[in-house]
């Protein structure tokens, strides 16, 4: 018997297994994934549906299309969790929706629907990491950006399943790695056709800034989303961008124990951190304005999170300033 915890890589997936053809990519019901026989199937379930996808983009599909890019990133989570032990119903369902989209690009089904299901019943998180993903669709720059656009929005869905399962703490890895996706995939989008004849208008950089609980200085600050803030402005440089304006948003999370006004006081002193934290950057102060929200627009419901510290940690998306630059060529 092996052990229960895999170490697995997609690369250790290349077993002399089966004849390599086309099957349903079922997986071994949850209590038959105790013995050896039961992992390999599924191994060779796995390496048959790579092969699938691998012959796709041998056929002409290029590997930054979307339905191709999603296919792949299906793939990937669900070959994650199962190798993480996962028992539920999500390793299944996700490698469903991996065979769903590579039957419709076998068949040659046009156009492909976009849609992403939030499949096991994975709460949807970070309304605004969806809505910024969700922008990019139909614009001119989703042919540059598609692949990080369809991982994104896959990665939403993993982190809502973890969240489901073991709440905020082992989902937020997840949403942070989202977070990055977003951020390329804005990217990707912005500098599309770069050196072509028509020059790219004007466009959007955004980064939030996170703060601890009732906290508003820089100190304050959740590294990682600072880190967020300074890749946008290594971005401004390396792309020579014009920074035309910056808007600060600021907000707070819905925990009201001083009221409505204490945290509208405490939303425009988080915008007004950030404001002095840019300048220091070099950005003019003329170029920055800010609002403040308090706790009226939450992106992290964190219903049913009952421990007061895991709330804290649940809602912290909601304690951040939005910091959005309106950036041209």
């Amino acid at each position: 018997m092996i052990q229960h915890t895999l170490a697995f890589s997609m690369a250790a997936l290349s077993f002399a297994l089966g004849t390599g053809f086309a099957h349903a990519a079922s997986l071994a019901p949850q209590r038959e994934r105790i013995s050896d026989e039961a992992i390999y199937r599924d191994h060779s379930t796995y390496q048959a549906t790579q092969d699938r996808i691998q012959a796709l983009n041998d056929g002409g599909r290029p590997v930054r299309d979307y339905a191709l890019s999603k296919a792949q990133c299906w793939l990937d989570v669900s070959f994650h969790e199962y190798t993480r032990n996962d028992r539920s119903d999500f390793p299944q369902a996700a490698l469903d929706e991996s065979e769903r989209l590579i039957v419709a690009m076998e068949q040659g089904v046009s156009p492909i629907p976009t849609d992403t299901p939030l499949v096991n019943g994975a709460a949807r998180l970070r309304e605004d990491l969806w809505k910024r993903l969700g922008a990019i669709h139909g614009t001119p720059g989703f042919v540059c950006a598609q692949q990080a656009v369809a991982c994104g929005e896959v990665e939403l869905v993993h982190a809502g399943n973890e969240f489901n399962q073991q709440q905020w703490r082992h989902a937020k890895p997840y949403i942070q790695i989202a977070e990055d996706t977003v951020a390329d995939a804005e990217a990707l989008a912005r500098t599309c056709g770069n050196g072509r004849s028509t020059p790219a208008g004007p466009s959007s950089l955004t980064a939030n800034v996170l703060f601890e609980f009732d906290r508003r200085g820089l100190a304050d600050v959740r590294e990682h989303s600072l880190g967020t803030l300074d890749r946008a402005l290594a971005r401004v440089r390396e792309e020579h961008l014009t920074i035309a304006a910056v808007r600060l948003i600021g907000h707070a999370d819905r925990m009201q124990g001083r009221g409505f006004d204490y945290n509208q006081a405490l939303s425009r002193d988080r915008a007004e951190t950030v404001k002095a934290y840019l300048v220091g950057q070099g950005i003019d102060a003329a170029l920055v304005s800010y609002e403040y929200r308090g706790d009226t627009e939450q992106v992290q419901s964190c219903e049913g999170v009952r421990d007061r510290a895991a709330l804290h940690e649940c809602l912290l998306p909601n304690r951040r300033v939005e910091v959005k630059f309106e950036v041209a060529e």
